[in-house]
């Protein structure tokens, strides 16, 4: 019995979301996941091997995870069922283990156990699974949303293969929405439609690398746009637009060009915000760039840049809750990753600036370009051989933890650039502290040296 079969196209098709059926049914088909998919990939050799091994897929929702699954089912010359933990509990695990022990005692097959959404499994239900996966008797596939290491059960995760899939790029949800506009069996093509290029880079916004968002989003705006003008006089092929997509979506597609005018305009009103300290307009343009489909890490990588360039020393912390933000959004994911930038970007606009450590960089690059590359002063040169030590290297450099307050009057930079300034902190924030200190020690400087205090 194939438990996955899929009606063809004929009376009854139309009553199967387009999702559905367009469903891949090979490994060439399914798009986005490549790098487990493609030639010589973990997962094809496997299957060409009919040697399927416990995994649990990994990955974001319509990349893929149920798919690859009936791909398997498919392939395999083992008997293949599939389990809902969703829908199913300890009695249905205890059906499950019979019918494979069943199969393997009366057909000599092996079992191969597809449990969709294994995150929702209690312990006591992974419990029931993992002696019977330990011995062999079955031999699961499990799919999760969810970060593995939270959701299983060390043990069973320690016996399953676990298989990172991606969020699919916009150029392979692109070519699903195409695939299914063209595919006159199980798609929309004998529909004669097109859609327009606006309209189709708004749905692979939407999608946000969902494939079962893409198509649904598209079936619903073809049964909206086909009931309104079919029939209509001279109407020989019809054009999904974008005002056809916002009306049967019923969302607003933002004006957006993630490589265009738009896109710089948004950033740059983002970074102009964070460095008026204005939180309320940063959350607007944050807002606006992610919900017209940018690119989180993008924004994230800027904002890091930000705390180095407009924040630097006068709140050394900036830096820190920048990358913060970025890594707590690569675990969660959106949407509940985007407030992780959200608090980032509060915290940036808020936080004290300065950008002397980017003018300092830049006075050094200035200096490099005219003075090319001075010699390194003897004193500060590393010594590790004999030769080096006759010739002077490392001679008269003074160790600063051998003098009172770890600091010592010595000349770090070459010849030319003696006294040269290129560092000079405000008085905001923690720069302010950074400030006192260098004219402390400037003070002290013009006392002349000192000896070395008595080492413990």
């Amino acid at each position: 019995m194939d438990l996955f079969s899929t009606q063809k196209a004929g009376s009854d098709s139309g009553h199967i979301p387009l999702a559905e059926r367009m469903r891949p049914r090979t490994l060439e088909d399914l798009m986005g996941q490549e790098h487990v998919t493609g030639p010589g990939a973990l997962i094809r050799r496997a299957v060409e091997k009919d040697r399927i091994f416990s995994m649990i897929l990994w990955g974001p929702p319509g990349c893929g995870k149920t798919t690859l699954a009936r791909i398997l089912a498919r392939k395999t010359r083992s008997h293949f069922l599939q389990f809902s933990a969703v829908l199913s509990g300890m009695k249905e695990i205890r059906s499950v283990i019979a019918e494979a022990q069943t199969q393997r005692h009366l057909h000599g097959k092996k079992t191969i156990l597809f449990v969709d959404e294994i995150h929702r499994f209690n312990k006591a239900q992974q419990d029931a699974f993992l002696q019977h996966v330990e011995s062999g008797l079955i031999t699961l596939v499990g799919a999760t949303t969810e970060n593995p290491s939270f959701e299983v059960i060390p043990p069973l995760l320690s016996r399953c293969r676990v298989i990172l899939l991606r969020p699919l790029s916009a150029e392979a949800i692109g070519r699903i929405i195409d695939r299914a506009l063209s595919d006159g069996e199980k798609g929309l093509g004998k529909l004669g439609l097109t859609l327009a290029p606006e309209a189709r880079a708004h749905l692979i916004r939407m999608a946000d690398g969902d494939a079962r968002t893409a198509l649904n989003g598209l079936e619903l705006a073809v049964s909206v746009v086909f009931s309104e003008k079919q029939g209509q006089k001279g109407e020989k092929r019809l054009s999904i637009g974008i005002k056809d997509l916002e009306e049967a979506l019923q969302e607003k597609a933002l004006r957006y060009d993630k490589s265009g005018e738009e896109h710089y305009n948004l950033i740059s009103a983002l970074h102009k915000s964070l460095r008026g300290s204005d939180p309320d307009a940063a959350l607007y343009w944050l807002a606006r760039m992610l919900t017209a489909g940018e690119d989180p890490l993008y924004i994230a990588r800027r904002m890091i840049r930000f705390a180095a360039e407009d924040i630097g020393c006068a709140d050394p912390m900036a830096l820190t809750v920048a990358v913060n933000a970025m890594e707590a959004f690569r675990c969660v994911g959106p949407p509940e990753g985007e407030l992780a930038l959200v608090e980032g970007a509060v915290y940036l606009a808020t936080a004290p600036k300065s950008n002397r450590l980017y003018t300092a960089y830049e006075r050094v690059k200035e200096t490099l370009q005219e003075t090319g590359s001075l010699p390194v002063p003897l004193p500060l040169r590393n010594a590790p051989t004999p030769l080096m030590k006759s010739l002077g290297y490392g001679r008269g450099y003074r160790l600063p933890h051998d003098f009172e307050g770890a600091h010592v009057q010595q000349d770090y930079l070459p010849e030319p650039l003696k006294g040269k300034r290129f560092y000079v902190p405000t008085d905001r924030g923690y720069e302010a502290t950074i400030k006192k200190r260098l004219e402390t020690w400037q003070g002290l400087l013009k006392t002349g040296p000192k000896e070395p205090k008595t080492k413990l």
